[in-house]
């Protein structure tokens, strides 16, 4: 398949640079709308974060579906979550998220979720890559799409989420909530606040600009100043589209997605509703993994994204799976990585063990883990340079059973990052330095012989 216009989450880039541009969205929304018009009359939902180039985005959009002869339900601002379970609620044949997710006001992107609120089968994608190389023309003014804006969005994906909580009141609880200045900011305080919670917000005025900005789940610091500073139970870190969650315990500490999961899984056995296995990916810490091990419970890597973690799930047909950077997906709840239902279902464990976070998350012991990026000028196929393949060997050897070793080229940036992972931090983070310069040397005479 093409990847002019469809990347593993969608189409992301700068503002104002291909394909993120005006013209470009316009066009888009039309070629959906034409393939998703082609069995008869269609409906396409779109939400957006709450970025400054999201209303431009959104109109263009909503005028390209418009000349197909789509309808279309407008949101405002909400979760990309919540785009996914509005998309089925509405009965939608697709819905549309105008989102870049953790990155900064200056990025956007556009993601698409089927009828079924999960990701476009390939066909379809492919489809629509085709009719961006037809000329667009507009449908007779008779049979344009008509748009018209769901005014109790909000209430019905904040009805959901605590719907997933099973009935546990947060009474008694005080949570700091850091909504990152994203999407969440006028649904995630109602969830928690309104099952009980004392709820403390910060990062929740978005003004178009501020997304991500030293907050949410990708920049804890501030929300650990604030729950030690208010005596909180713990602090809620969601980012800017809210589908990844972080957490900090009551001593400030940070609490990552590797952990929540463990403690997700381990609520869900004390339920009797856990099944199969787990998916973590390529980045997932070894701590994981051998807890797990110990356990009994199977667990199998996925590439880094969360488009691979949903493959493996449905592949073995598991229910839980999720990333170190807080992309939870709970497959019994909902169809794809949703940062507060994955806050809840840790709640819950808390609620109904009367364990504290900071004690939950001693079930699984994190290994020290350290990783370099090494720069290179131009791609190279790593798995066919002999010397880094005789580098990662003697490291591994050196480690045993006690860690692991990834090498793993960058989808985004010209660089190979080396991880080492093990027991003892002082020689994870030599070998991690040995094998780098193994690397950039072999890289280097490899460069240099072209």
């Amino acid at each position: 398949m093409s990847k002019r216009y469809f990347g593993t989450d969608g189409i992301r880039g700068k503002v104002g640079q291909f394909p993120v541009i005006p013209d470009f969205v316009l066009k888009l929304g039309w070629a959906a709308g034409k393939v998703f018009s082609r069995e008869g009359h269609s409906k396409i939902l779109i939400g957006k974060d709450t970025r400054i180039s999201g209303y431009m985005f959104e109109s263009a959009l909503e005028a390209g579906l418009s000349a197909a002869g789509v309808d279309v339900l407008l949101t405002g601002p909400m979760p990309t979550p919540a785009v996914a379970y509005l998309a089925r609620t509405f009965r939608a044949d697709a819905g549309i998220v105008i989102s870049a997710s953790h990155n900064a006001y200056y990025d956007n992107g556009i993601k698409f979720f089927s009828s079924e609120g999960t990701k476009l089968p390939d066909e379809i994608e492919q489809a629509i890559e085709a009719q961006m190389d037809i000329a667009m023309t507009t449908v007779d003014s008779a049979e344009l799409g008509k748009a018209r804006r769901i005014d109790d969005a909000a209430g019905r994906y904040i009805e959901f989420c605590k719907a997933t909580a099973g009935g546990i009141s947060l009474k008694g609880l005080k949570i700091i909530l850091d909504c990152a200045n994203g999407a969440t900011y006028h649904v995630a305080p109602a969830v928690f606040s309104e099952l009980g919670a004392e709820v403390v917000e910060i990062a929740s005025a978005p003004d178009g600009l501020n997304i991500n900005e030293k907050c949410g789940a990708t920049a804890t610091q501030r929300l650990q100043t604030v729950v030690t500073a208010e005596k909180a139970d713990l602090g809620i870190a969601l980012d800017g589209d809210g589908d990844r969650v972080i957490m900090v315990d009551h001593l400030g500490e940070e609490v990552d997605g590797d952990e929540l999961l463990y403690m997700i899984a381990a609520q869900m056995r004390r339920e009797e509703s856990f099944h199969g296995g787990v998916v973590g990916t390529l980045m997932t810490n070894f701590g994981l993994e051998q807890a797990y091990a110990r356990e009994g419970i199977p667990f199998v890597r996925a590439n880094v994204g969360d488009r691979y973690v949903m493959e493996q799930l449905y592949k073995h047909d598991w229910l839980l799976g999720g990333e170190s950077s807080g992309h939870i997906v709970c497959r019994h709840l909902t169809t794809t990585g949703d940062g507060t239902v994955a806050a809840l279902q840790v709640l819950k464990a808390i609620v109904e063990t009367g364990e504290t976070l900071n004690t939950l998350r001693h079930g699984m012991t994190k290994l020290p883990q350290k990783m370099i990026n090494v720069r290179m000028t131009q791609k190279h196929n790593i798995a066919e340079v002999e010397e880094i393949s005789v580098a990662v060997a003697k490291t591994e050897a050196q480690l045993g059973d006690r860690g692991r070793v990834l090498l793993r080229p960058s989808g985004t940036e010209p660089v190979v990052r080396v991880m080492i992972e093990g027991e003892n931090e002082e020689e994870v983070n030599s070998l991690c330095q040995q094998l780098a310069d193994e690397v950039e040397k072999a890289l280097l005479a490899l460069e240099s012989s072209e």
